[in-house]
C-alpha cells in the first residue's frame, strides 16, 4: 500500500514539473514591450532603393524604439504602404485621356497612419489587342 502512495505522489511531482516547463517556454517567447501605451509610429523606411526590408520608428514620451518592417515592391506610393483599402472595379476607359480609374474606401490604416478616407487611381488602359486567326498548324485540308 505504500508502494501504490509514493508512485502516485512520484507521478504528481512529475507532472507538475512538466507543466511548470511548458510555462517557462511560453514565457520565453513574449517580449515586453515597454510600459508606456501610447507610441507613435513613423513610416516604413526600406533599407535601399523605395521597396523592400526596412525599419520603422517609434516614439512614446521619451523612450525609441525600431521596428523591422517590410514594404511589397508593387506598392502604391499615392497612398502609402500603411493604408489599406477596398477597391471597386476597374471603370470603362476614357478615350480623351486614355486611362481608366477607380475609387478606394479606407479599410484599416496601419501605425495610426495618416490615410485619406476615399481614393482615386488611375492605370493606362490596355491596347486592343488583333484577333489571332484560329486555324490548325500543321494539319492543313489536302
Amino acid at each position: 500500500m505504500q508502494l501504490w502512495g509514493l508512485l502516485i505522489l512520484l507521478l504528481v511531482v512529475v507532472m507538475g514539473m512538466i507543466a511548470e516547463a511548458g510555462k517557462n517556454k511560453k514565457e520565453k517567447g513574449k517580449k515586453v514591450l515597454s510600459d508606456c501605451e501610447d507610441w507613435e509610429w513613423g513610416p516604413c523606411t526600406p533599407n535601399s532603393k523605395d521597396c523592400g526590408v526596412g525599419t520603422r520608428e517609434g516614439t512614446c514620451s521619451e523612450e525609441t524604439k525600431k521596428l523591422k518592417c517590410k514594404i511589397p515592391c508593387n506598392w502604391k506610393k499615392a497612398f502609402g504602404a500603411d493604408c489599406r483599402y477596398k477597391f471597386e472595379n476597374w471603370g470603362a476607359c476614357d478615350a480623351a485621356t486614355g486611362l481608366k480609374a477607380r475609387s478606394g474606401t479606407l479599410k484599416k490604416a496601419l501605425y495610426k497612419a495618416k490615410c485619406d478616407d476615399t481614393i482615386q487611381v488611375t492605370k493606362p488602359c490596355a491596347p486592343k489587342s488583333k484577333s489571332k486567326a484560329k486555324g490548325k498548324k500543321g494539319k492543313g485540308k489536302e
